[in-house]
């Protein structure tokens, strides 16, 4: 049994936000993202794959698609493939978020389906 503990594996860096991987497999990920205040995941999008933000602590401004609003402790949070998204921490206290993504981005179609 992989076990995780979220608030023990939180990291933050002046500089930029920190993601703390928690959970990776070929078909999926699971990280925790670290904003200190000002910190924010620019605007991006995934072609092939979905993402959900929960957020644990703190309060982020996110934007999906043409719609942007602010998102409290246990809210969540989707973006769809496809879809333009990414998220700001603009209150001056600590934002922390699971973040989930399937399928990986970042794992190579092909080696996925070589896998069983």
């Amino acid at each position: 049994m992989d076990l995780r503990h979220l608030v023990a594996d939180r990291r933050f860096s002046p500089e930029k936000l920190s993601k703390v991987n928690l959970f990776e497999s070929e078909r999926m990920f699971c990280d925790l993202y670290c904003f200190e205040p000002g910190q924010e995941q620019k605007l991006h999008g995934h072609a092939g794959s979905d993402k959900v933000y929960v957020v644990l602590e703190g309060t982020g401004r996110f934007r999906v698609g043409a719609e942007e609003r602010e998102v409290g402790e246990g809210g969540v949070v989707a973006a769809p493939l496809g879809v333009e998204h990414g998220v700001k921490n603009a209150c001056g206290a600590r934002l922390v978020l699971l973040v989930a993504m399937a399928p990986n981005p970042g794992k190579h179609p092909a080696a996925c389906a070589s896998k069983t």
